[in-house]
């Protein structure tokens, strides 16, 4: 006698980061901003760390920690590319949804419950100097 297990499957669906678009003429960099890197090319939109000091929408932002750059020569920063830029408007200063933190210790009497939005800016990529 023979028996066939059916196994269920069970999908996870996870979200993934939007990839960046490489722009019609294939130039593309990576950056460094917030603690993080970020593929960016022309008219993408993406969001970002906050950055420190007084921005508001509209701003343009200038990126200098270029890693990479590709296009028509690869330039690799040592660990920057000297004189590479990456210019920027903000177009929105906002907050993700509330992520809720619970601690709990039980028999104890111990409940701890706080809440955490990160605020970020989306910013659209103007250039790859």
């Amino acid at each position: 006698m023979v028996r066939t297990m059916a196994k269920e499957s069970t999908e996870v669906k996870t979200k993934k980061a939007p990839k960046a678009k490489v722009s019609k003429d294939g130039i593309f960099a990576v950056i460094a901003t917030g603690g993080k890197q970020y593929k960016v090319s022309e008219g993408q939109v993406l969001k970002i760390e906050k950055i420190l000091g007084d921005h508001k929408e509209g701003d343009s932002l200038t990126f200098d920690q270029v890693l990479l750059v590709e296009g028509a020569d690869t330039q690799i920063g040592t660990p920057t590319v000297s004189g590479a830029k990456v210019t920027a408007k903000l177009e929105k200063i906002g907050r993700a949804p509330k992520v809720t933190v619970i601690k709990y210790k039980q028999k104890s009497r111990y409940f701890k419950k706080n809440g955490h939005r990160q605020p970020y800016f989306e910013v659209k990529i103007e250039s790859i100097k």
